[in-house]
């Protein structure tokens, strides 16, 4: 790869993302990327590198202050049209120290039809010096026409020995066994591996899975106590972001697009967990199937072992393949934008019914 490769040395494996990306670097960038995959993989870093060796000047893209870089990031769920038509106002800026300019779009699947139907416009023609990065967790999110104007970048989850060693050499003295341990429950992705790493977050997952694991085996459990537990969490993590969007908060914005401001930032943080525990939820009744089938040492939750094996001798892996099919159900409505509440309250029900004994479902 050169001297290109160096630009990626930050990026944790994706070997054929370097190789596809030094390549564009040697002989020329195209017009268009989307940069696609898991949440949590690189993607963001990789888009900040390639913008970095673009421009010449790494340190001033990865601060955000290169004049010849542009950043649309999306505030709450949704990138809007608003968001769309500044990004096209700046697109046709010539350049201010290079001979091109880089726009990078994270979230881009979140962008409602009308900011995608403007964003088109562009990429059908684009400034012959102008390079636009689109990130996205779910392309297929994203019009055909949108995806057959970019590049397709495709990141892949990462190893479960990466993110440990990843977890190892950066949490400042976290042992092998624990890192191990994180790396398993994280899912091949930094973001929820450096989640992990927080004392809340951490004790969230696990008063999450205790819920679960109180849908199945308490004969006095309630969804409606359980839902609220789950939603309790979902508020303290939009109060965090809307705080957070108030203190980064431009003094520009007038009262009421910084009142704007806080709430989009609360409702994609809310929904981010909301997500966020389907997919704790999911990890969890797969690693039901797998602990029934008698491979305990592919499990998921592997802190969680003990825990898992006493289960697993009182539900059998149909019922817990029929949990995870409705957990995983659950995160596809998601993209429907469904009611979280009866969504959750929906889905514990289908958990008690799936994996309790009989004599603790028939109280239920």
């Amino acid at each position: 790869m050169g001297n290109n490769a160096a630009a990626f040395d930050g990026i944790l494996e994706q070997d054929a993302v370097k190789l596809l990306l030094s390549a564009a670097l040697r002989e020329g960038p195209a017009h268009a990327y989307l940069f696609h995959g898991p949440a949590g993989v690189g993607k963001r870093a990789a888009a900040r590198a390639f913008a970095g060796a673009l421009l010449g000047d790494a340190p001033r893209v990865e601060r955000g202050t290169h004049p010849d870089l542009y950043v649309l990031e999306p505030l709450g769920d949704q990138i809007r049209i608003g968001d769309i038509h500044s990004l096209r106002h700046d697109l046709h800026l010539r350049p201010f120290e290079t001979d091109r300019r880089v726009y990078i779009v994270h979230g881009a699947d979140s962008m409602n039809p009308d900011a995608a139907d403007a964003l088109l416009k562009s990429l059908e023609e684009p400034p012959s010096y102008a390079t636009v990065v689109l990130v996205a967790d779910r392309a297929a999110l994203l019009p055909d026409t949108i995806r057959s104007r970019c590049q397709l970048v495709p990141f892949r989850r990462l190893s479960r020995a990466g993110v440990a060693r990843w977890l190892a050499e950066g949490s400042g003295g976290l042992s092998d066994v624990d890192a191990q341990l994180l790396a398993r429950a994280a899912g091949g992705t930094l973001e929820r591996a450096r989640r992990l790493l927080e004392p809340a977050a951490a004790k969230a997952r696990l008063e999450l899975l205790a819920v679960v694991r109180a849908s199945y085996r308490d004969p006095t459990f309630a969804a409606p106590a359980a839902v609220k537990t789950v939603l309790g969490v979902a508020s303290e993590r939009a109060e965090d972001a809307r705080a957070e969007a108030r203190e980064t908060a431009d003094e520009s914005l007038t009262t009421r697009e910084a009142e704007q401001r806080e709430r989009r930032a609360a409702r994609g943080a809310e929904r981010a967990y909301l997500i966020e525990a389907v997919e704790t939820i999911a990890t969890w009744c797969r690693d039901l199937v797998v602990a029934g089938s008698g491979a305990p040492q592919a499990v998921i939750n592997a802190d969680q072992a003990t825990e898992l094996a006493e289960d697993a001798a009182i539900v059998s892996p149909e019922g817990a393949g029929a949990a995870l099919e409705a957990a995983l159900e659950t995160r596809r409505r998601f993209e429907l934008q469904l009611q979280a509440g009866l969504a959750f309250d929906a889905l514990f029900v289908s958990l008690r019914r799936a994996m309790a004994p009989v004599e603790t479902a028939q109280l239920g």
